[in-house]
């Protein structure tokens, strides 16, 4: 089974832009969609990006649409998730998670099937 690891969150400005990236311990994320998810303290877990097996589709959360790239480099076996423009609303625990289902891009929690544990993302007004 794949263990997706999340890193690059920490401190940013309003304004500003940070880098998450998602790498993967036992089995290659090559073979999974990757879905990034974020849910901030009080609020539901909500979709964000996510991006085919072969980055041939990708998909945006509303959040972050004209904002946020997600991209993969199958060779590094991690995905990253590029965020511009960042806002105290962008303030979570992100997550990476992978879904069996590597054609499609889901929004849905339920069809991704492993999840890291998260890294948090601080935005300071």
């Amino acid at each position: 089974q794949v263990q997706p690891v999340e890193s690059g969150g920490g401190l940013v400005q309003a304004g500003g832009s940070l880098r998450l990236s998602c790498a993967a311990s036992g089995r290659t994320l090559s073979s999974y969609t990757v879905g990034w998810f974020r849910q901030a303290p009080g609020k539901e877990r909500e979709f964000v990006a996510g991006v085919t097996w072969n980055g041939g589709r990708t998909y945006y959360g509303d959040s972050v649409k004209g904002r946020g790239t997600i991209s993969r480099d199958n060779t590094k076996n991690t995905v990253y998730l590029q965020m511009i423009s960042l806002t105290p609303e962008d303030a979570a625990v992100y997550y990476c998670a992978a879904s069996i289902y590597a054609s499609s891009v889901s929004t849905r929690q339920e069809n991704y099937k492993y999840w890291g544990q998260g890294t948090q993302v601080t935005v300071s007004s």
